[in-house]
């Protein structure tokens, strides 16, 4: 049986696609569906000087930060310039990848636009070996 090319390229390309299914859903930035005392991290698990983006409950990412020994903070990661999710700090400072805004590890400040304001806090206390939404 011979098979004519845009038979081929038309069932080629339904088996492409179903085989991909559907896009996953892009992540949101915040606490997602999570409540105070609800675990974020193992405090052993944040770097000194840097920090680490933390899947949460509901699709959504937190941006936990150590920057001095002991101190975390919690961002939420999505730079309020356009959106898009910040890299944890390096060389003492956050950075969007996108348009290059950069902000304060310590507080969240922005530092440098195109962004006008810094980044949302999300409420972090520590409780034993653990740090957990506030």
């Amino acid at each position: 049986m011979l098979v004519d090319r845009r038979t081929v390229l038309l069932c080629g390309l339904a088996a492409a696609l179903s085989a991909c299914g559907e896009p996953a859903p892009r992540k949101t930035g915040g606490a997602g569906t999570a409540r105070p005392g609800d675990r974020v991290v193992a405090v052993s698990q944040v770097p000194s000087g840097s920090g680490l983006l933390v899947d949460m409950p509901g699709n959504a990412q937190l941006l936990v930060v150590q920057s001095r020994s002991g101190e975390f903070r919690a961002f939420n990661p999505s730079c309020p310039h356009v959106g898009s999710f910040v890299n944890p700090p390096a060389g003492g400072a956050i950075t969007c990848p996108l348009h290059g805004s950069t902000f304060d590890p310590s507080t969240g400040e922005v530092r440098k636009g195109p962004a006008t304001s810094g980044l949302a806090e999300v409420a972090l206390v520590r409780s034993g070996d653990d740090l957990v939404l506030g």
